[in-house]
């Protein structure tokens, strides 16, 4: 029996949403939980979502169960010829199916040392899959379609956990090729900010100011402890501990015109 699966994907229509559960049901005897990554910055939001995912597996108090997650942000950006490869790793005794992309994979590099990625290509694999009753012309078209999250992530995820001797190259995760600055990684449903650092890495405690560009909020350990209608700076449940900009009652984001993807400048 395979394990429970989720899917995070920015191709989450309602047409995107049923075409991927209905063959996930098939491959898999069951459909996965569908979960869209949309907003301004989909690889942001799903790099801190798939952090969360996998820490969320942890103090079960039991032994619990494996699980499988599938991640899909593959925008047709020029880096690559048909979007970005996909490719698998574990974490303990969980798999992880998702595109290849060091932004996205950096918070899982950066707080749960995952240092490589075994990525596929598409028309190898597909080639090399004897096991599966798939011809030539069909496997060209898997590999070229717009849709590989529906037409070829779920093969790969069935075969991998099938063990099937599936062709990979292990890819060693860099570091991000972009300034190492504090970012929004996403917005929450209540208008909070989730930050890409710690009060550790800002150096602030308990009181202390926080600049948040030209203002100044007091950093908190928990929301809380901020008076209604007020900002300030959080631990949030993000991570190790991420740092959230919030205003308790409102809206973060409203308040200071942010955005998943948008750099801040934090100072403390």
């Amino acid at each position: 029996m395979y394990p429970p699966i989720t899917y995070l994907t920015d191709c989450s229509d309602t047409n995107a949403r049923a075409r991927l559960a209905t063959r996930m049901a098939a491959l898999f005897g069951r459909s996965p939980v569908l979960l869209p990554l949309d907003g301004p910055a989909p690889v942001e939001a799903a790099g801190l979502t798939l952090l969360d995912v996998l820490l969320s597996t942890r103090l079960l108090g039991e032994d619990g169960f494996a699980t499988a997650t599938l991640v899909n942000v593959a925008p047709r950006d020029g880096r690559w010829p048909n979007g970005a490869p996909f490719g698998w790793f574990r974490h303990g005794r969980h798999t992880v199916f998702t595109t290849y992309d060091p932004v996205l994979l950096e918070p899982v590099r950066r707080h749960l040392g995952v240092t490589s990625v075994s990525v596929t290509d598409a028309r190898t694999v597909l080639a090399a899959a004897e096991w599966a009753a798939i011809g030539e012309p069909d496997a060209v078209d898997v590999a070229a379609t717009q849709f590989r999250s529906l037409w070829y992530l779920p093969l790969l995820a069935k075969w991998v956990l099938d063990d099937r001797p599936v062709p990979f190259t292990a890819v060693e995760l860099p570091a991000p090729d972009r300034p190492d600055a504090v970012h929004v990684a996403l917005v929450d449903n209540f208008g909070n900010c989730k930050l890409t650092c710690t009060a550790a890495d800002l150096g602030v405690v308990e009181g202390d100011r926080v600049a948040v560009g030209p203002t100044k909020v007091p950093y908190r350990r928990r929301l809380s402890d901020v008076p209604v209608g007020t900002a300030a700076v959080v631990t949030g449940s993000s991570g190790p501990g991420l740092l959230e900009l919030v205003v308790n009652g409102g809206s973060a984001a409203a308040e200071f015109g942010l955005r998943a993807g948008d750099a801040v400048v934090l100072q403390g």
